[in-house]
């Protein structure tokens, strides 16, 4: 009979999980997912515990871990248990982080009409534009959006030198094997 101690694990309840991990916790050769599923059962917030106490615990997975959601929370202080919803007073710190996400924002607060112009270069009622547009945008607000051109075609904007930092920052030799599981 195979017995082991779970170690138990919480975190974020936002998560990338590789194809590889998901047929683990799917397949469960060696029962632990299953185990841990019946643990978790009962947990109010159980996303914030299950996966990562399963990876952490699997030794195939527990070295792929990245200890990061991506957001870019505002946390009260103290005692940091509730995000404060952001304002234009957080966006330059937002944009700072380098996180692709961000929480919690007030229902149409005007620091999202900022994040879509500036950051995401769309205009009220737009999508946004990504390489496929390639209509311009004049002063009379005409979407460039309207004239499609190759949906295959990838530009890479300023949104995602930021990710590349970020990425490149969580995988760096500092911060990446210390903030594995322990």
């Amino acid at each position: 009979m195979n017995c082991w101690f779970l170690i138990s694990y919480t975190g974020s309840a936002w998560m990338v999980l590789s194809r590889p991990f998901i047929d683990y916790t799917i397949w469960g050769w060696d029962n632990l997912p299953r185990t841990t599923l019946m643990y978790y059962s009962n947990f109010i917030s159980s996303p914030e515990g299950y996966f990562h106490t399963v990876i952490c615990n699997a030794l195939e997975f527990r070295n792929t871990t990245v200890n990061s959601d991506l957001h870019f929370i505002a946390w009260d202080n103290p005692p940091k248990q509730h995000p404060h919803h952001l304002t234009i007073a957080d966006m330059d710190k937002m944009v700072e982080s380098n996180a692709p996400f961000a929480r919690k924002f007030r229902q149409d607060d005007p620091v999202l009409d900022r994040v879509d112009s500036e950051l995401l270069s769309r205009g009220p009622g737009m999508f946004t534009p990504g390489g496929w547009c390639i209509g311009s945008r004049g002063e009379n607000g005409t979407d460039p959006c309207s004239i499609i051109g190759n949906t295959t075609v990838v530009r890479p904007g300023p949104g995602a030198k930021r990710l590349e930092t970020l990425i490149g920052s969580l995988l760096s030799t500092e911060n990446f094997r210390p903030r594995q599981c322990k």
